[in-house]
């Protein structure tokens, strides 16, 4: 195998990576153990010892470069008994750092988490921001510190240790320029801000009820458009994170070892630092510009990409939850969430939305930070481009540090050649990635033994540096037919989507198209040309009719022509002309670019059940079309979509049938299954066909709809889709 059998297969090379995952591919837990810092190291290219190592008395061959490493006395005495030690017991390890400092230090780090709260905002927002935080403070252990800011033409810091919340305001220039002219600091002592939780949570509560929103008289006391407090600009959201991070910094290292600030926004930063001018949503059209997508996906501003530089500076991770309808250009403000660690969610309303779910969920699930990311792979192939929410190291090549990482989080990263020769048949080595993933995780007081910490930290949170590795053989494809045996079409696109993402936020989203469209018509090609499946010389057939479109001889590939077609009708990648918000594209780029393969598979190609009761499941898998539903004569459907799940009875469903289906059913419990294990809360709806409205359950079925976009159900659709991908393979071959 070398790089013209990979070019000649037309298929992505590479992996995805979920660093921080309580388990492997297979299902099996790390081996986990102490003294990571004792794991031998090879003195070539650096990579740790595993079980792949051939291993003499006093010495041990790297399985990566092949070369030779003298093993120091301490690891000789250790693998002399080599069943107590995890490294030479599995290939997947997760073993303890020592801490750099001081125990003191070790015992001081409180979990800090700070709420900023958009003022310029309505009732509805501020009572849904409530309910979210009030979950969040369920969440939170014991030992936690929480600040409770709020932001608008001023900065509102509140005092909840006393006995009444006390609030100290300052106000925010309203140009671009200024800075504040007065430090947090000064106006409240951070640790006078910064409430314990424990023992503060009914007060913190209290003072949310405090909230309300900022109305124009307050902003201009006695102007004229005061009447009836109608709300004006006002919402220096840039000006007040900017206050904050340098406020929570001073304690960095000290208090905490990582802060999350929850920001919660209602529209556009209009005032202040970091404003944004939204007018250019308006304006797209107006300058006749070919592509009017294009406008819209880059920055218009560095503003918010070099305040997550001080974020991580200041060991501040930013989660963005933003509840809006009208344009609020996440294109700009994204990079504060994504480059600091932190995620970006988007609620069009303030309705159905399921913001107090996904906060609890978040703070529910375990997380790691300050993790180091490193790739290493033999030395025939090496990683190219990697891709996901990280900062490649200034210094060294395939290192990412990821500053906060929780067990969804997922990263990808393609491959190629060193040079021509590619895997040779006769080297004995096989091809071997390392991945090395180090982090810190807070371990609160109640999961550590009262004999691993000195008495006078007792209940108190620690931290723990942490070294998890995991070393992979492969086997090398003889030939084309085993490269297509062993192809995972879910990875394929995951690695598809990142290289979309990328392209359309470079070039617009017609160049992203135009990509997928010629991946497939080569990949169709290619694979053609390899099964000897057109005969050019057969003079009674044309070529199209000759040519395989559905990847019949390989079912590994047979999914990637209909999760293609999907691709092409999912909002990333459809026209602004089709009611595609630029923010909920902005929004599903970052929602992609993290879930792993299997996760990603479903936003993109909804699965399809059915069921014949709530209790009995008829098929567990249609194609997206109303043909499928007819001929399945099933009267229960369960859509899932990953961010949306649908139950839809059919309009012929026997009316005896329970609507909705009952709690203690098996069609609840999948349902219950499906939400347990996702990264976000899907919002779940049920239909009855024939008397609700099925247009949230009939947009799913895509297989009708035309893949350019008039999105009405026609004849062309998925099939007209496939003809025209081979006709233009034929082009190709010609």
């Amino acid at each position: 195998m070398d790089s013209d059998a990979l070019e000649a297969s037309g298929l992505p090379w590479g992996l995805t990576v979920t660093p921080f995952a309580a388990k492997d591919e297979n299902g099996i837990a790390p081996a986990r153990g102490s003294n990571g810092h004792l794991l031998p190291r090879c003195e070539n290219c650096y990579a740790y010892f595993n079980t792949y190592c051939e291993l003499d008395q006093w010495a041990w061959n790297c399985s990566l470069c092949g070369t030779l490493n003298g093993l120091p006395s301490d690891a000789i005495a250790r693998y002399s008994n080599p069943h107590s030690i995890p490294e030479m017991s599995s290939s997947f390890i997760d073993l303890e750092f020592p801490l750099d400092g001081s125990e003191e230090e070790m015992t001081l780090a409180r979990p800090v988490y700070v709420a900023a709260i958009d003022l310029s905002s309505s009732e509805e927002f501020l009572e849904l921001t409530k309910s979210a935080l009030l979950a969040a403070l369920e969440a939170l252990s014991p030992g936690s510190l929480f600040g409770l800011a709020t932001f608008s033409h001023k900065i509102g810091l509140y005092d909840v240790q006393g006995p009444v919340p006390v609030v100290k305001n300052v106000f925010i220039p309203p140009d671009a320029e200024s800075k504040l002219p007065l430090e947090l600091e000064d106006a409240m002592p951070l640790l006078q801000f910064l409430a314990p939780v424990e023992t503060c949570k009914d007060r913190i509560a209290a003072a949310l009820e405090t909230l309300r929103p900022i109305t124009s008289w307050e902003r201009s006391s006695g102007a004229a458009q005061g009447m009836d407090g109608v709300l004006i600009g006002g919402r220096g959201f840039g000006t007040a994170m900017e206050a904050l991070f340098s406020y929570l910094g001073s304690e960095f290292g000290n208090t905490f070892a990582l802060a999350r600030v929850f920001a919660f926004l209602s529209g556009p930063p209009d005032y202040g630092r970091g404003q944004l001018d939204t007018s250019r949503y308006g304006e797209q059209y107006a300058s006749k510009r070919v592509d009017a997508d294009r406008a819209l996906l880059p920055e218009q501003t560095p503003f918010y990409k070099d305040l997550a530089t001080i974020a991580v500076q200041s060991g501040v991770c930013v989660d963005v939850f933003a509840v809006t309808n009208e344009y609020t250009d996440l294109a700009s403000l994204k990079f504060l969430s994504i480059e600091s660690g932190g995620s970006l969610f988007l609620y069009s309303s303030t309705d159905d939305s399921t913001l107090p779910q996904d906060m609890f969920r978040m703070l529910n699930r375990p997380y790691a930070f300050n993790c180091v990311l490193r790739m290493r792979t033999s030395t025939e192939f090496k990683p190219l481009h990697s891709f996901g929410h990280f900062f490649p190291d200034p210094q060294y090549e395939n290192l990412q540090h990821i500053i906060c990482c929780d067990s969804y989080a997922t990263y990808a990263y393609d491959f190629d050649f060193t040079d021509n020769t590619g895997f040779s048949r006769h080297s004995g080595y096989p091809p071997v990635v390392q991945i090395a993933f180090q982090y810190t995780v807070v371990v609160p007081p109640e999961e550590l033994s009262g004999s691993e910490l000195p008495s006078s930290s007792r209940g108190k949170h620690t931290l723990q540096r942490r070294l998890r590795i995991r070393t992979m053989q492969f086997s090398a494809a003889q030939n084309i037919n085993e490269i297509y045996d062993s192809v995972d079409h879910e990875v394929v696109l995951s690695l598809l989507v990142h290289k979309v993402i990328l392209v359309s936020l470079e070039d617009g989203v017609r160049e992203g198209r135009a990509l997928l469209h010629d991946w497939l018509v080569i990949l169709t090609a290619q694979y053609n040309d390899a099964f000897n499946l057109v005969q050019y010389k057969n003079v009674n057939k044309s070529m199209s009719s000759q040519i395989d479109i559905t990847f019949s001889q390989c079912p590994q590939l047979e999914p990637l022509p209909r999760l293609i077609f999907a691709l092409l009708r999912n909002p990333l990648l459809r026209f602004h002309e089709e009611g595609v918000h630029p923010d909920y594209r902005i929004y599903l780029q970052c929602l992609f670019s993290v879930l792993e393969p299997s996760s990603l598979h479903c936003g993109i190609y909804p699965s399809l059940m059915s069921y014949s009761t709530p209790d009995k499941q008829a098929y567990p898998r249609h194609s997206l079309s109303r043909a499928a539903l007819m001929t399945s004569g099933s009267p229960i459907f369960f859509l899932d979509a990953y961010t949306t799940l649908i139950v839809y009875y059919s309009s012929t469903a026997d009316p005896s049938l329970p609507f909705p289906p009952p709690q203690d059913c098996l069609l609840r419990k999948t349902i219950n299954e499906v939400k347990q294990g996702r990264s976000i809360t899907p919002k779940l709806m049920f239909i009855r066909g024939g008397q609700d409205d099925a247009t949230a359950f009939e947009n799913y079925l895509i297989e009708e709809q035309d893949v350019d976009g008039s999105g009405f159900a026609s004849a062309m659709g998925f099939v007209a889709f496939l003809d025209d991908i081979s006709q233009s393979v034929a082009e190709y071959m010609k």
